[in-house]
C-alpha cells in the first residue's frame, strides 16, 4: 500500500486498507494487480483523472497538425491558369501545408502522360526554392498525383529596406 505523499505503508488487509482510505476521504486504487500482492494506492481519483485530461490536452495544443492542400488542374491547363495554381500553391507551402497536385485526365489525354509529368516537373521547378518534392508523380487510376512540401529551411527575407526620403 502506497500513501498519497509516495511513502509505503506496507502490506495491509483489503479491508484495513478500504478503512483508511475511507478515512482519508480519498480513492483505493489499485495500481499493480499482477504483483504479489497486488500494490494499492491512496488517491483522489477524480483529481487524477481531471489532472490527466488536462495534460492531454495541453500535449495536443502543441501538437502541430499538418495540412493536405490539394489543387486539380488538366494536361490542357492555360498559361494564365496554371499560373493562378502555381500562386495558390506557392500561398499554400508559404502557410506551411503539403500540396497534393492531382492532374485528371479526361477522354484520350492519358495516352501522353508524359506531358502531364513534364508539367508537374515544371510546377515542382517553380516552386522548388520553398519547397520540396515529397511524392513524385506516379499514375492513380485517371489521375496524374504528386505532393509538395514545404522546405525545412527558411529562406532569407527578401523584402530591402527603402531609403527614406
Amino acid at each position: 500500500m502506497i500513501d498519497t505523499d509516495g511513502s509505503q505503508l506496507g502490506v495491509m488487509p483489503f479491508l484495513k486498507a478500504l478503512d483508511l482510505a475511507s478515512e482519508r476521504g480519498l480513492d483505493l486504487v489499485e495500481v499493480a494487480p499482477n504483483a504479489r500482492p497486488p500494490v494499492c494506492r491512496l488517491m483522489d481519483y477524480g483529481k487524477y483523472l481531471y489532472e490527466k485530461t488536462k495534460k492531454e490536452k495541453e500535449a495536443r495544443k502543441s501538437q502541430k497538425q499538418v495540412e493536405i492542400k490539394e489543387v486539380r488542374l488538366r494536361p490542357k491547363i492555360g498559361e494564365h491558369d496554371l499560373q493562378v495554381v502555381l500562386r495558390k500553391v506557392r500561398s499554400f507551402l508559404e502557410s506551411g501545408a503539403k500540396v497534393k497536385i492531382r492532374l485528371r485526365f479526361r477522354g484520350r489525354e492519358i495516352t501522353h502522360p508524359e506531358v502531364a509529368k513534364d508539367l508537374l516537373v515544371r510546377i515542382a521547378n517553380e516552386v522548388k526554392d520553398i519547397s520540396m518534392v515529397e511524392q513524385k508523380p506516379r499514375l492513380d487510376g485517371y489521375s496524374l498525383l504528386m505532393v509538395i512540401a514545404p522546405s525545412k529551411k527558411k529562406k532569407p527575407s527578401s523584402k530591402k529596406s527603402s531609403p527614406g526620403k
